[in-house]
């Protein structure tokens, strides 16, 4: 039995470490991968199998699973045109516009009203209102659906808008909202709310639905009103729980033409997780009035984008500073490459600041994400721990640039997960979310090189043996 163990170790490791030699993308990544099939023996082999395989090469990506996708890519409204954001005077913001569009398929548009909601309670406050005033449809888009309070009120709000006449469409991360299957999707059911997971777990599709998960928050109200941004259906944005509190986070309520393309991203996604056609696009899209002043732009991305999209819009973002950077992240554990290109940044003479959770719900990351301090301080990169715990993701360019939404500063979010930003191009929300910003940071431990130089011996070998780990994490 033991030499029959042994051969079948060598023979997964073999096999799983060809893999990573014919397919791996980045020795980093690789490397990382190779260490872990070596010391879990077959765990390691499996994780890979999992978790670690570039399926992007894979015959999956050209099935007509994802190609049904672009079924609602590009609408006949015209009247979109008159809305398109132009940069004639800032060749900086013209390049990020056209970044976005090679890479996301969307244009900024104009005349936008835009609502930053700075917390949970704010966030479902609106949102909530906003719902109950519905006519026409809800559609409904979450990472998370947790059982408690939230949704009991969601559940009871869209039964009494059911019997209005309202359609209510659900569509829900299968893995991150895992509780509600059974009798809590069971009863969105029975009340009449079309409600689907994305990517369910099973064993036929266990090679890409476990790995690849959509992470976007969306909210689409009679088309004529919008939610995203990073805060999902818990209890833990309303209520403290232990350990962390009651978290923090910040969303967007978003009038006008950009409307329009986030609700698109919605209904590719619902169409692909139902396969059911049972709308027609012009009931639900159509052309938008102008709402307010604000130039903004849907930046949508995921495992089947020609790019990396998310991870194009930072870099583009950053590189495009000339004074200030502030980044506001709870899972900050980008690539070499991003590091090296903010180090090079910060060199210049921009100023970046970093914001990131004194606590964490998770360990790895937390230790992953500090093992890049001390390289960070010593460039010039001021770094502050905030006491509660802010799920935020949010990037602040200078006085005019802005980004809120699901994207995180990690590999998962860049490469794994579909993900959805919000880039305003605006100085009035640039200097609001400056200002909170900055209020945050006050009230935040700053980090000090000496300081962190004197960490425990302890740490820094969790900080080590986690970085090694990153690209998996």
């Amino acid at each position: 039995m033991k030499t029959f163990l042994t051969i079948l170790y060598i023979a997964t490791s073999v096999w799983a470490i060809g893999a990573i030699i014919y397919h791996g993308r980045r020795p980093s990544r690789s490397i990382s991968w190779a260490l872990a099939i070596i010391i879990l023996p077959f765990l390691g082999a499996i994780l890979y199998y999992l978790f670690g395989m570039n399926r992007r090469k894979f015959k999956f990506y050209n099935t007509k699973e994802f190609e049904k996708r672009n079924k609602f890519a590009q609408p006949n409204i015209s009247e979109q045109e008159g809305f398109l954001a132009h940069f004639d005077d800032d060749i900086r913001k013209e390049r990020l516009n056209r970044l976005i569009q090679a890479s996301s398929d969307t244009t900024a548009k104009s005349s936008n009203n835009v609502s930053v909601l700075q917390d949970g309670g704010e966030t479902f406050n609106v949102l909530f209102k906003a719902m109950e005033e519905a006519q026409k449809f809800i559609h409904v888009q979450y990472y998370i659906l947790e059982r408690g309070t939230l949704l009991d009120k969601m559940l009871d709000l869209f039964e009494r808008k059911i019997k209005e006449g309202v359609e209510i469409r659900i569509i829900y991360d299968s893995l991150g909202s895992y509780k509600l299957r059974g009798r809590p999707r069971k009863q969105f059911q029975d009340i009449g709310v079309k409600i689907y997971p994305i990517m369910p777990i099973r064993l036929r599709n266990l090679l890409f639905s476990l790995n690849f998960r959509n992470h976007r928050k969306i909210v689409i109200i009679d088309n004529t009103v919008a939610f995203t941004g990073g805060v999902n259906v818990s209890d833990k944005y309303i209520k403290r729980e232990n350990g962390l509190g009651k978290w923090k986070d910040v969303h967007l309520k978003l009038e006008g033409p950009i409307v329009n393309d986030l609700h698109l991203v919605f209904l590719k996604d619902y169409f692909f997780a139902s396969n059911k056609a049972d709308f027609h696009i012009s009931n639900y899209v159509a052309a938008q009035q102008a709402a307010g002043h604000v130039n903004a732009q849907v930046v949508a991305g995921g495992p089947d984008s020609k790019y990396p999209t998310i991870m194009q819009q930072y870099i583009s973002m950053m590189n495009q500073a000339k004074r200030s950077i502030c980044i506001a992240n709870p899972y900050f554990v980008p690539g070499e490459a991003f590091l090296q290109n903010l180090k090079i940044i910060a060199l210049e003479g921009v100023e970046i600041t970093l914001l990131v959770p004194k606590k964490s719900d998770s360990q790895a990351a937390k230790f992953a994400m500090f093992s890049h301090f001390e390289e960070l301080l010593k460039v010039g990169v001021k770094i502050y721990l905030r006491n509660d715990f802010s799920h935020s993701k949010i990037m602040i360019v200078d006085d005019d640039l802005v980004s809120i939404g699901s994207g995180n500063f990690d590999i998962r979010s860049f490469e794994l997960n579909y993900e959805t930003n919000i880039l305003l191009y605006n100085k009035e929300i640039n200097r609001e979310m400056t200002e909170e910003f900055k209020k945050i940071c006050e009230k935040a431990s700053p980090v000090t090189l000496e300081r962190f130089l004197n960490r425990t011996l302890w740490q820094k070998f969790l900080e080590g043996l986690f970085k090694f780990f990153k690209p998996l994490i």
